[in-house]
């Protein structure tokens, strides 16, 4: 009994040791357990946005206020001995990371987790993992940094507990949160130029596209709890429209998909880790 007790109280250590270097970084926004109605309220969307249906977070967690820059991903490729990304010639530094895969983003999560002294929140196949390194299905077991689910992802956008129910992320008139194909000289800007939504996350709707977790598929019509899709496809989701792309694709409802193995000029990515419910 007292080992059981010793074993529980290390664990509990741990936990609060991870939650506190968690509120010690600036460069990231808690976002609070909620519920809210994920896809299309409208009816003006595309097909793939239907049907609206209510989702629970179960989980608080943390998200990055920006999305990973080419400053941040360069340090990652010169620890690791990768090859940079391309930049297309628009420059690197505060600039969206882009023609990243979905690969690259997850080996990123890991590498930020062991820098952190934190578990990774993935396998070598890419299967989410708990402290343990057994696989999980739920991200509120996953402890290290990883890429939000799609739910996660579309809370966050529309505000977490603090929606203010706009159409993009943030606001209804997208050139005051978002670069797109009306405003932004056709190449990628730097993080955090627009104005952040209501609870201070940047560039969620523009700029570029940002790698989700899940595979992608057609949304259930029931409520879900942390939905996260596992079930093995072709395409991973992603979110948030980009700096080519008209106001629709803009919005917090809206999705696409890409391959994993893709990587392309307009698809970066921003980076999200549970704070474990064990101590909130």
């Amino acid at each position: 009994m007292r080992k059981i007790k010793l074993l529980m109280l290390v664990s509990m250590l741990t936990y609060l040791y991870i939650f506190a270097r968690s509120l010690d970084d600036s460069s990231f926004v808690r976002v609070r357990r909620g519920k809210f109605v994920m896809g299309d309220l409208s009816q003006s969307g595309f097909d793939n946005e239907w049907s609206p249906h209510f989702v629970n977070i179960s989980h608080d967690f943390l998200i990055s206020k920006y999305e990973t820059t080419f400053s941040e991903f360069d340090e990652f490729c010169a620890e690791t001995g990768r090859e940079k990304s391309p930049d297309n010639g628009w420059g690197r530094r505060e600039r969206p990371v882009i023609f990243v895969s979905w690969w690259d983003a997850v080996e990123y999560c890991n590498w930020l987790s062991e820098k952190h002294g934190l578990p990774p929140a993935y396998n070598s196949l890419g299967d989410l993992i708990d402290v343990k390194g057994e696989i999980v299905s739920s991200p509120s077991e996953a402890v290290g940094y990883r890429l939000p689910t799609e739910a996660e992802w579309e809370y966050a956008a529309r505000g977490g507990d603090s929606a203010g129910d706009t159409i993009y992320s943030g606001h209804d008139q997208p050139e005051v949160v978002a670069w797109y194909n009306l405003n932004s000289d056709w190449k990628t800007s730097e993080v955090g130029m627009k104005e952040p939504n209501e609870i201070g996350i940047y560039d969620m709707s523009g700029n570029v596209w940002e790698w989700c977790f899940d595979w992608y598929e057609s949304y259930p019509d029931s409520e879900q709890t942390d939905p996260c899709v596992l079930s093995k496809g072709n395409y991973r989701v992603i979110r948030g429209g980009s700096w080519h792309d008209f106001e629709r694709y803009l919005r917090v409802s809206a999705r696409s998909a890409y391959t994993p193995t893709g990587a392309a000029y307009d698809v970066g990515f921003r980076v999200c880790r549970t704070l474990c419910s064990v101590i909130n």
